[in-house]
């Protein structure tokens, strides 16, 4: 059973990535992979994997969700006390990992993480479901629980109690920004002989480089 893992095999053909096609803006040329993303309607295409490190170095990853992405970076939102809001105070650096598989694309986003303002966290969580407020007030992330029964209680507490009193975004609760430094776009190709333009930003411009797959 294990064996067969090293033999699968899938051939990219679908796209290439030349550096004539490129972006002078990697934002840019984000933006333009992005409208073909959603032309492609591919599922939960803002599913980004997030890789942090803490003081000890020891890296961590797991998957969140773009929210928005302008000339500024990349935002994301999540509980400032949790495992990777740990690891962000101590170490503000982090990769970003998006992966279209039915583009046969990735872009890699390494860059510095700042807390976005108040005013953009209370935007973002008020525009939320009433579930998904109640979920970030129920829930202390990254942290032990005894069970599944503490938390299913303390959601259908702050739900009913959400019935007389509006809910306040949490302190602890918002947003952060990726200002990128490094930015790079695969392309599957044929032989994996995949297509890699990177930029990475030298005082304020953007040099553009290919790199070997």
């Amino acid at each position: 059973m294990k064996s067969s893992i090293s033999h699968l095999r899938y051939e990219y053909s679908r796209h290439t990535l030349t550096e004539n096609e490129a972006a002078a803006d990697p934002i840019l040329q984000f933006d333009k992979w992005w409208q073909e993303v959603i032309s492609a309607e591919v599922y939960e295409a803002n599913a980004m994997t997030l890789a942090t490190a803490g003081g000890d170095g020891l890296p961590s990853a797991r998957i969140v969700l773009l929210k928005e992405y302008s000339a500024k970076g990349f935002v994301f939102f999540t509980n400032y006390n949790s495992f990777k809001g740990i690891q962000i105070a101590e170490n503000p650096k982090a990769c970003l990992l998006f992966f279209w598989k039915e583009l046969e694309r990735q872009v890699r986003i390494t860059g510095i993480v700042s807390k976005v303002s108040d005013d953009e966290s209370d935007a973002y969580f008020y525009s939320r479901p009433l579930q998904s407020q109640v979920g970030a007030l129920a829930s202390p992330q990254s942290q032990v629980l005894d069970n599944r029964e503490w938390l299913d209680e303390n959601y259908a507490q702050l739900l009913k109690d959400a019935e007389n009193e509006a809910v306040k975004r949490p302190e602890n609760w918002g947003g952060y920004i990726v200002q990128p430094a490094i930015v790079e776009f695969w392309q599957g190709r044929e032989s994996r002989l995949h297509d890699r333009i990177s930029y990475q930003l030298e005082s304020s411009s953007w040099n553009i480089q290919r790199l070997a797959p």
